[in-house]
């Protein structure tokens, strides 16, 4: 039976997905920095590189989901990318001397559950693809 999560074609979904969330927030990072500091209680700094760090992850996950086939190796430094993401979300809530505000907190928190849950998604789409190329 055809399963749609071990098709190359779900996974190649969940990297657009990934990457033009990337280019969302990564924009938003850097047009609306001192909003978003004010609302969310982060550094202004921090917005900033994390806003380029997204342009640039989502410029990697684009140039994946564009090859043809989509290079294996690259694909586990997107899913990677996206626990250690993950984790230095639940860091700077838990474990940073940073006082992010209430909508602050909750932003780290979809950051922390959405991100982990798109690095499960890539990682089962990568091990359930035989015969991919290795790159």
């Amino acid at each position: 039976m055809f399963s749609l999560m071990s098709s190359p074609r779900f996974l190649r979904a969940v990297v657009w997905f990934d990457a033009s969330t990337g280019v969302l927030l990564g924009a938003l990072h850097l047009l609306l920095t001192a909003p978003l500091a004010e609302w969310l209680g982060l550094p202004a700094g921090l917005l900033q590189a994390t806003g380029v760090l997204l342009l640039g992850y989502a410029a990697l996950a684009v140039a994946i989901a564009r090859s043809e086939p989509m290079p294996r190796g690259w694909l586990w430094v997107l899913i990677v990318g996206n626990f250690a993401w993950a984790l230095a979300s639940l860091a700077l809530l838990l474990a940073s001397p940073l006082t992010p505000t209430l909508l602050g907190q909750a932003y780290l928190v979809v950051h922390v559950v959405s991100v982990a849950l798109l690095a499960e998604l890539q990682w089962f789409g990568v091990r359930r693809l035989q015969g991919w190329a290795a790159a």
